[in-house]
């Protein structure tokens, strides 16, 4: 291996390294001051990724705890106290599934929507706004589109994911 090849190795690996560094700590600072945004509503930045979810189109009638695990990339143990936190708020409810009354559906209660849609808004609105300071339409799009490319990447790293969402489609 030639000297050139190494030094290629070497800056790609510090490169990698910082890249991962600052995506961990913009990680942080999402859960940090996401929570301190959404902190007199009393929901943290988790919390504020289930009850987003559950606003789609799709799980407007409930969700399966498994569906939403699988959405939201989370393990079903972590997304259980999460759902068992918003239902003492009064925030989500557990319904029986009219397709399979064995099974219960994860959903919005009519306190929680009006919360996300009358009250979280604002904040979110402003949040958004300030950490997305000085970033273009393209700008915007072109980050989801790394986000969505290492996302995948991820993935294929995580053979769990992968069965789930084999299994996903398979349904």
């Amino acid at each position: 291996m030639g000297k050139e090849d190494e030094e290629t190795r070497a800056m790609q690996a510090a490169l990698s390294n910082r890249l991962f560094f600052r995506l961990y700590q913009c990680a942080n600072m999402l859960h940090k001051t996401g929570t301190r945004a959404l902190d007199r509503h009393g929901i943290t930045t988790q919390q504020w990724a289930v009850l987003g979810a559950l606003t789609r189109p799709a799980f407007e009638r409930g969700v399966a705890v498994g569906d939403l695990a699988t959405f939201l990339l989370v393990s079903r143990q972590n997304l259980a106290g999460l759902i068992s936190r918003l239902e003492a708020q009064g925030l989500v409810e557990k319904a029986v599934d009219a397709a399979d009354n064995r099974s219960r559906l994860i959903r919005l209660t009519v306190t929680g929507r009006k919360l996300w849609q009358d009250d979280m808004q604002v904040e979110i609105s402003g949040f958004y706004a300030g950490a997305l300071q000085g970033f273009s339409t393209d700008d915007r799009i072109h980050l989801i589109h790394y986000l969505d490319k290492m996302l995948k990447n991820f993935k294929a790293l995580d053979p769990e994911a992968t069965s789930a969402e084999e299994k996903q489609a398979a349904e």
